[in-house]
């Protein structure tokens, strides 16, 4: 009885699991693109942007990225550099 009850309690904490992720609207400092993450990043080359905002959802950190002056500025949202018009 004891087994079946843990082993209900592990199942049950490994499907809430990743409806706990947090997601990161985070640059690099090389490239100066965004990208969103899972995970807080620890190394010095990526900076959270956005006054280091925690998004419960992956869409609400691609709404946040959107309004995201230093993401929304030429090409620096994750897909190829776009040339700045002349």
């Amino acid at each position: 009885m004891r087994t079946k009850l843990l082993l209900a309690a592990a199942s049950m904490v490994a499907f809430a699991t990743p409806a706990l992720s947090d997601y990161y609207v985070v640059q690099d400092s090389s490239t100066k693109r965004c990208s969103i993450v899972e995970q807080r990043p620890t190394t010095q080359t990526s900076v959270i942007v956005g006054d280091g905002k925690v998004y419960k959802s992956r869409a609400e950190a691609e709404s946040g990225m959107k309004t995201v002056k230093v993401c929304d500025s030429g090409g620096t949202t994750g897909g190829p550099a776009v040339p700045a018009p002349r």
